[in-house]
């Protein structure tokens, strides 16, 4: 096993923790993991880090599905259109990208880079939501249940195509809708949002079986490191307040995000 092998599997157990701790972000670290550090394009990266959050984001739902903290109801509504977004999205979609996306005189953006630029744009407003979410959210109360059915549809058919691009869970772009639109209590948001994320997670990476050499020996291995580090991670969370944490975490997702841009760009 090489060093760089053993860095990405100690680097799995943290971005497990972190999920354990936060209730998100396991694909902002997932991807740059596999990325820069085990060196796979980024397709096969986003589609690994679709496997890896679904079946990591389980783990924490099955924890919420225990303390009664998923609405069913606004599940089914918010994920049937997410589930379809990021299936047809990972099935047809990203194949179908060409080589080159934009070409200006000697300036290129080639797939690779144009699917890292969308996945640094949307950690960046992952990065915004952790900062400002206590401001943002908390505010937020959950007398009023009504909300416009076709909306909250629209919004998950959304959510799913920006997750099947950029391999992520989207757990930052499920709680708000789920607490500004269906006015869900918030730690009923966290637990509905983990639940859909590992629904769609795992539907959307079965879109990539067809079109991808799967190292599958790997990708177990590398998500039972992860597994690992969310069950760590909910247990620390009993010990440390994740919402302190979490504001950490946004600044950190800001410089990657940044530095992601300057990177593929230059």
């Amino acid at each position: 096993m090489e060093t760089t092998d053993v860095l990405g599997y100690i680097c799995a157990i943290i971005a497990g923790v972190i999920m354990g701790l936060i209730g998100g972000g396991g694909s902002i670290l997932t991807v740059p993991i596999l990325v820069y550090l085990l060196g796979f394009n980024p397709i096969i990266a986003t589609a690994y880090s679709l496997f890896v959050v679904g079946a990591t984001s389980t783990v924490g739902a099955f924890q919420s599905l225990k303390r009664g903290l998923v609405d069913y109801k606004s599940a089914v509504i918010f994920a049937i259109p997410s589930i379809i977004g990021v299936y047809l999205t990972r099935r047809f979609l990203i194949p179908k990208l060409p080589e080159v996306m934009i070409s200006v005189g000697n300036f290129e953006v080639t797939s690779h880079i144009f699917i890292m630029l969308i996945f640094a744009v949307v950690i960046l407003l992952a990065s915004i939501s952790m900062i400002f979410k206590k401001e943002i959210l908390e505010e937020t109360d959950s007398k009023n249940r009504s909300y416009n059915v076709f909306t909250v549809l629209l919004l998950g058919l959304a959510t799913g195509v920006i997750s099947g691009f950029v391999g992520a869970g989207g757990g930052f772009l499920n709680i708000p809708v789920l607490v500004f639109f269906i006015r869900l209590p918030m730690k009923t948001a966290i637990g509905t949002s983990l639940f859909i994320i590992s629904i769609k997670s795992l539907i959307g990476f079965l879109g990539d079986i067809e079109h991808i050499n799967i190292d599958w020996m790997f990708l177990l291995i590398f998500t039972a490191f992860s597994i690992v580090g969310i069950l760590v991670g909910i247990y620390l969370s009993k010990f440390i307040d994740g919402k302190k944490l979490k504001k950490g975490f946004g600044y950190f997702t800001l410089i990657m995000g940044t530095y992601i841009i300057l990177k593929e760009l230059l």
